[in-house]
């Protein structure tokens, strides 16, 4: 189906996208504009920050106050950002805070300045009714701000910190704080690599374990106490491989000697933490070992929850090779365990999604998200039998997140994808829905990708919805039938317009099924003329973790292109068509659709892409799909290595950030949910160190020197294998630079530069070569 058939807008969008260019059918598209200035090239470069603060009124979502009587959210203004909280009697709109002193609170805990309306952070929340204290997170770090007097500080929590959650970091102390029992009477704690359960005063010890020992200790972080206070449940520990990245700092800030980091860093394949769930009855003294028959191959094991009676714990299983989710269900009276949940896949359960209620918090009904069907849905299961009872929701469309679920009236608030006929299948909307299936409402009719925040009390949600050509809307909602009270803002971009913005074009053409939509975006020069011919750029992100062409109008992003719109404009304005597309192999479609990518990483969704390319290009002769050069960052950074590795024929020049180049030099949590356990022959198949010596085109590589999120001796390696393949290439190893380096942190203008400086060269300054190539 084609795009102007699925949605009048969209087909307006695809008509206006090919209407000009199909004039200079049958005619020989000429050349592009000359090879661009520096100060065009400059001009690029600073784009983003020429244009960013021309909007009005686009706003972030919101977040509820903890008693559901207000909301706040962030919006653009002269200047920058600010924050503004509507209290929900009357809609009143005041300052969320005084901006000048917030900012000048954080400086000092930042130690740099920080502009009142550049805050560094799109959200917070309010941890108190009365609103005096904030919390946000700056780079994924916590911090907090009093607001009566503008004190910040940044938060830490007590606790072990482990290896992307499956290696426990034994350097650090476990917090030992003991654990007091909800009747006041007891507490819990490890002494020794034991459980001491003794009288809440310190007195009386009451239990001790004596099983415990430094290779296979109790851990005090997970204990569970039960709501009667009869049982605790707690993780006995078998510690795993602690391997160590080691990263040299070659120019450390502030001294002239280089200096090593190191990091807990497990990687696929490596062993990992081994937990063995031990249930005690406290009056008895009775300690049993839950069988682990259910639960054999653990990557992950969640803490324990009882239910409210007491009578039973749970926990949720993931096996290892991320081919089965289990929820575990423990008798508290007999240690015995079943299985209230089992999920099964041929190919993977895709652990992020996962989404598991305990109903009423009795373990009877329990309602579950799965793909069993073909598309991710909602389920009610028996939680004695482990059937399904009942399948919720059901047809050629995807649940994309459970909200809220009411026991009390039986009800479910969700959002989906591709429910709405005639529309882009990503675009996400919110429902609500009886247990019974019946009942289905449409809580946000607009034609756009909704993003909505429900108030604590579920009567009230904040919606703000967009499209890549039409800025935010937000409006406040009845929750029980998505009922308009009030619009609460509405972006403006007239002087964005003014200043050249154009929003990209949709365009969707079929995959290599022949069947399924591939949807994109385009971005065209804005000195575009259709008579010319012009190299492409695709934009390329794939991980199968989501999908990644945006739907929503902020157009800003990472300042180098990133996933967003400007960046893109700014690469296109030197002489380039650049496009962005979400191939087969990526989320939030169904699950043949994603399942493209199971231990499938090389494939990249490039049969789909480069199908979606000759496909634009057959209808835009300016479309010059002899130059096509590509880019991404991390796991764009490989499947830009591989367009090259495996898809040189077509792809023709390449720049690669932070690459995970070899999937087994990797995190273990990413990889071995794609590529499955144990290690196999399928890791090697998306390998650009084993395959190397078949590089085609032209290769620029950028790393940072300090990335804690990929090794950087995965591009090391790559180096390597290149030198021995004897093949040309060009690296950019930046000095402290982390995973985001010439993103959004590290020298950002240079590697933009470079970037665009690398392209101009590949595919215009000797493009007619790499057309050849």
């Amino acid at each position: 189906m084609s795009a102007a058939s699925r949605s009048p807008l969209l087909g307006l969008a695809l008509a206006l996208s090919v209407a000009v260019p199909a004039l200079a059918s049958g005619l020989l598209a000429a050349p592009a504009h000359a090879e661009p200035t520096r100060a065009e090239v400059a001009r690029s470069v600073h784009l983003r920050e020429d244009w960013q603060y021309l909007t009005r009124g686009i706003a972030w979502p919101a977040s509820w106050t903890p008693d559901s009587a207000a909301f706040a959210y962030r919006r653009t203004v002269e200047g920058g950002f600010a924050f503004e909280t509507v209290t929900l009697d009357g809609l009143t709109r005041a300052p969320s805070f005084d901006h000048a002193r917030l900012a000048e609170g954080l400086g000092h805990v930042l130690g740099h300045e920080i502009a009142p309306l550049r805050l560094p952070f799109t959200e917070f929340s309010f941890t108190d009714a009365a609103r005096q204290t904030i919390r946000f997170q700056i780079d994924y770090t916590p911090y907090e701000c009093g607001l009566a007097d503008y004190t910040c500080r940044k938060l830490s929590y007590p606790g072990r910190p482990r290896g992307f959650g499956v290696v426990r970091d034994l350097s650090v102390p476990a917090d030992n704080t003991p654990r007091v029992s909800p009747d006041g009477a007891l507490e819990a704690l490890v002494e020794d690599s034991n459980l001491l359960v003794r009288a809440a005063d310190g007195g009386e010890v009451r239990l001790r374990t004596g099983t415990g020992t430094e290779g296979n200790f109790y851990d005090p972080e997970t204990i569970a106490w039960s709501p009667d206070s009869r049982h605790l449940m707690i993780y006995r520990v078998r510690p795993g491989y602690a391997r160590q990245v080691l990263r040299v700092e070659a120019a450390p800030a502030g001294q002239l000697q280089p200096g090593l980091q190191t990091q807990l860093y497990p990687k696929p394949g490596d062993v990992i933490d081994q937990e063995q769930p031990v249930l005690v009855d406290v009056q008895t003294g009775a300690v049993t070992e839950i069988d682990p028959a259910l639960f054999p191959n653990p990557y992950e094991l969640s803490a324990p929850r009882w239910r409210r009676d007491g009578e039973s714990a749970e926990f949720d299983y993931m096996q290892r090779g991320f081919q089965e989710a289990k929820v575990i269900a423990v008798d508290a009276a007999t240690g015995r365990a079943h299985a209230a949940v089992t999920e099964t896949a041929g190919t993977f359960v895709f652990g992020e999604k996962r989404f598991v209620h305990d109903v009423d918090g009795l373990g009877k009904e329990l309602i579950w998200t799965s793909e069993r069907d073909g598309n991710r849905h909602i389920y009610l299961v028996d939680g004695k039998s482990g059937k399904v009872a009942r399948q919720i929701t059901r047809g050629d469309w995807v649940v994309r997140e459970v909200v809220r679920v009411d026991d009390a009236a039986r009800r479910i608030w969700f959002a989906a994808s591709g429910m709405t006929p005639n529309e882009d299948p990503y675009f996400v909307h919110y429902y609500r829905v009886d247990f019974d299936g019946r009942n289905l409402v449409a809580l946000t009719p607009e034609t756009a990708n909704h993003q909505a925040r429900f108030a604590p009390d579920m009567r009230h949600f904040v919606d703000t919805y967009s499209r890549v050509d039409a800025p935010e809307v937000t409006v406040l909602r009845r929750a029980e039938d998505g009922a308009k009270v009030a619009e609460i803002a509405r972006g403006d971009i007239t002087r964005l317009t003014d200043a050249g913005f154009r929003p990209p074009e949709v365009f969707t053409a079929k995959g290599r099924d022949g069947t399924s939509d591939i949807w994109g975006l385009v971005v065209r020069p804005r000195d575009y003329d259709p008579a010319k011919s012009y190299p492409v750029i695709e934009n390329i992100y794939a991980g199968p973790h989501d999908s990644f062409v945006p739907k929503s109008f902020w157009p800003f992003g990472y300042h180098s292109g990133g996933d967003k719109v400007i960046g893109m404009q700014a690469l296109a304005d030197l002489g380039f068509i650049v496009v962005q597309i979400d191939g087969m192999g990526t989320a939030n479609r169904s699950k043949a659709f994603h399942d493209v990518a199971w231990k499938n990483l090389a494939d990249s969704g490039f049969p789909d892409r480069i199908a979606w390319h000759r496909a634009l290009a057959a209808r835009d002769p300016s479309y010059d799909i002899a130059r096509v050069g590509i880019y991404g960052a991390s796991a764009g950074g490989q499947s830009t290595l591989n367009a090259l590795l495996f898809h040189g024929d077509f792809y023709k020049a390449g720049f690669a950030l932070a690459g995970c180049y070899d999937n087994r030099m990797d995190k273990i949590s990413w990889n071995e949910q794609w590529l499955g356990w144990p290690v196999d022959a399928s890791y090697l198949a998306a390998s650009g160190v084993e395959h190397a010596d078949k590089l085609r085109g032209r290769l620029f590589m950028v790393v940072g020197e300090q990335d804690s999120n990929v090794d950087p001796a995965s591009t090391m390696q790559v180096v390597d294998a290149l030198i021995k393949a004897d093949k040309d290439f060009d690296l950019l190893v930046v000095p402290g630079g982390e995973h985001s380096t010439g993103r959004s942190s590290g020298p950002i203008d240079y590697v933009t530069r470079r970037q665009f400086d690398f392209f101009v060269d590949a595919l215009q300054t000797h493009g007619t070569e790499a057309a050849a190539l």
